[in-house]
C-alpha cells in the first residue's frame, strides 16, 4: 500500500528527481523502462486482459497454475497457484515462485507466511521458512522483478512503483541505492538481463555451492 499519495501533477517532477539519484548503468536503464508506463491501474475489461497475459506467462514458464481466488485456500500451495487475483498481484506471486528454492516452493505460500489475500492463515503461518531481513529483502527483489514483468507486457508498471513505495524519500539518495542494489541482486541471480528485462526461468542462477545467490 502506498504510503504517501503522488498528485499527478507532481509525479514527472519526482521521477526526475529520483532518476538524478542513480549512478548505476543498469539501474537507470531499468527505471527508464518503468517510468515510460502507467501511473494509473487498468480499468475492466482491460484489467481482465491483463491478467489473461499474466496466466498465459505463467504457463509459459511452467508454473501450475489454476482458477480461484487465493482466498480460497493460498496464493500459492506448494503445488499450485491460483489466478484469481490482480495481474499486478499474480505477476509478485510468479516472481516469488522463480525465486524461491526447492524446499520453498513446496511450502505454502513459499514459506514467507500468509499474504494479504491468503486464505488459510494459520497454516501458512506454520509453514513459515523465512523470516526477519532474509524475508524482507525477497519481498523487495520480488517486488521489483513483478514490477519489471509488468513492463515487459506493458502494463502500468509505473502505478505498482508507486504502490510499492519505491518513490517514497526520492529526494534520498538512500532511496536510489536500495533500487540500484535490488537491480543487482536481479541480474547477479539471472533474473533480468543487463536492461532490466525479465528473464523467463523456471528458476533463479545458483552458485557451485548450490546456495542462492540473492544475498
Amino acid at each position: 500500500m502506498i504510503l504517501t499519495p503522488v498528485a499527478h501533477d507532481l509525479l514527472a517532477v519526482l521521477k526526475a528527481t529520483f532518476a538524478s539519484h542513480l549512478r548505476e548503468r543498469h539501474a537507470r536503464t531499468a527505471f527508464a523502462r518503468i517510468a515510460e508506463t502507467g501511473s494509473a491501474r487498468a480499468a475492466r475489461p482491460q484489467a481482465e486482459a491483463h491478467r489473461l497475459a499474466v496466466v498465459r506467462l505463467a504457463r509459459r514458464l511452467g508454473v501450475p497454475i489454476r482458477p480461484g481466488a487465493p482466498s480460497r485456500s493460498f496464493g500459492w500451495d506448494g503445488r499450485i497457484m491460483r489466478s484469481g487475483t490482480e495481474a499486478y498481484v499474480l505477476l509478485h506471486e510468479i516472481a516469488h515462485w522463480q525465486m524461491a528454492d526447492g524446499r520453498r516452493r513446496r511450502a505454502p505460500e513459499f514459506g514467507l507466511g500468509p499474504g494479504p489475500e491468503t486464505g488459510h492463515r494459520v497454516a501458512a503461518e506454520r509453514a513459515t521458512l523465512l523470516t526477519g531481513m532474509a524475508r524482507e529483502r525477497e519481498e523487495a527483489i520480488a517486488s521489483l522483478l513483478g514490477i519489471l514483468w509488468e513492463t515487459a507486457l506493458r502494463q502500468p508498471a509505473l502505478a505498482s512503483f508507486l504502490d510499492q513505495n519505491w518513490l517514497e524519500g526520492a529526494d534520498r539518495p538512500g532511496t536510489a541505492r536500495h533500487f540500484e542494489a535490488t537491480v543487482e541482486r536481479l541480474i547477479s541471480a539471472g533474473l533480468v538481463d543487463l536492461a532490466g528485462r525479465p528473464r523467463s526461468t523456471s528458476a533463479r542462477r545458483r552458485p557451485a555451492g548450490g546456495h542462492p545467490r540473492l544475498s
